[in-house]
């Protein structure tokens, strides 16, 4: 028997790739099947206030299997609170992957979209805005300036932002979010399993204080030429200049050097103190949807925290990647119909104006044929 090299080697592939699957370590996974409602906890959080919006639990207006649900924020101009509890991890040494899914079947134009990680101890029922998280992933829209991917990651009471522009998608279709961090402070973000953004926690994030400042002491000479070029003393005419036809010698000529540009000096910063942990969460406990929404119908499903990327890709493709193209078609669907409808109601309210114009017609016939008997008389 004769085993080709590219088949043993895809063969093998396969082997590690199931391995690695096999192996994974699997905090939290919510497909949000029956029983669902048991594993969560709704806020209390503005229901003092009556603005505490409700979660629907549906596939949504366009999907491609109505058994797959999801939880749907369902009232416009409202906050929304929900959370999660699994059994508490570190994840020092280990990879960490916050991934779901959402669709914003409303055409989102101001609200979030993000899902945030919790450590410790909080009581559930009064989870909202102001409860510390850990991090704080996924998308966030606003008008037409704020169309982006929030990466924070919370230290000693502070958010830190990622200073990466990430954008987000802002269709009316279910997309995954993807969120990877590495033991060796490197990260990957990822949208429909598709990389958008990666680098380090050290750069893209200003986690820890600067290596290097500014000098605070340091100070312009006082004869120093602030002029971008300044002429060159050395400057000299060359020879056989005069001699060249055709062409007029400018006397008044002069070269230019670049000048010398003045930089504060850098000095090492005393109170920098080098974290190669600062990826590290070491009680995480709870995953939870916090946000605001000004427009309604923002529906999250597939909620997964592991410690493998190829899981969570794995994950993503039975979920999302085998339905994406039948919700496309179903939205589509929606489209044309909605379409219709509009156009139908366009005549219908052209109807009506022709008979509210043909009624004002017969109206004034008949106020000049009684004006005209009464002139009659």
């Amino acid at each position: 028997m004769v085993i080709r090299r590219s088949s043993l080697a895809a063969a093998l592939a396969v082997v590690v790739a199931v391995a690695s699957v096999a192996s994974a370590e699997v905090f939290f996974e919510e497909r949000f099947s029956d029983g669902w409602e048991n594993r969560w906890v709704k806020s209390d959080w503005k229901k003092e206030d009556n603005m505490a919006g409700e979660w629907n639990y549906t596939s949504g207006k366009w999907t491609a299997d109505a058994e797959d649900k999801g939880i749907q924020t369902s009232e416009d101009y409202r906050f929304y609170a929900i959370s999660a509890e699994f059994p508490e991890f570190s994840n020092k040494e280990k990879t960490l992957v916050l991934q779901f899914s959402v669709k914003h079947e409303q055409k989102l134009d101001c609200g979030g979209g993000y899902i945030k990680l919790l450590s410790g101890d909080i009581d559930q029922k009064k989870f909202g805005g102001d409860t510390p998280y850990s991090i704080m992933f996924g998308p966030d829209i606003c008008g037409y300036t704020t169309k982006k991917v929030h990466a924070i990651f919370t230290r000693d009471g502070k958010n830190h932002l990622i200073k990466k522009e990430v954008p987000c998608e802002t269709d009316q279709l279910t997309h995954v979010y993807t969120f990877v961090v590495r033991p060796d402070d490197t990260y990957s973000i990822l949208i429909d399993n598709n990389e958008k953004q990666t680098g380090s926690l050290y750069s893209d994030w200003d986690i820890l204080p600067p290596k290097q400042i500014k000098d605070p002491d340091a100070k312009k000479p006082e004869d120093w030429d602030d002029n971008e070029y300044i002429p060159d003393p050395e400057d000299k005419k060359p020879e056989g200049y005069d001699d060249i036809p055709k062409e007029i010698p400018d006397t008044d000529a002069k070269k230019y050097i670049l000048s010398r540009r003045w930089n504060l000096t850098s000095i090492p910063f005393a109170d920098f103190k080098d974290d190669p942990y600062i990826y590290v969460y070491p009680n995480l406990r709870y995953v939870g949807i916090e946000l605001w929404q000004v427009k309604s119908g923002t529906l999250f499903d597939n909620i997964l925290v592991c410690n493998d990327p190829e899981y969570a890709k794995k994950f993503a493709e039975e979920t999302w990647g085998k339905n994406k193209d039948a919700e496309k078609a179903a939205f589509d669907e929606a489209e044309k119909k909605k379409d219709v409808e509009e156009a139908n109601d366009d005549d219908e309210d052209l109807d009506d104006e022709d008979e509210d114009s043909d009624a004002k017609v017969d109206s004034d016939a008949e106020e000049e044929q009684e004006s005209a008997s009464h002139d009659e008389l």
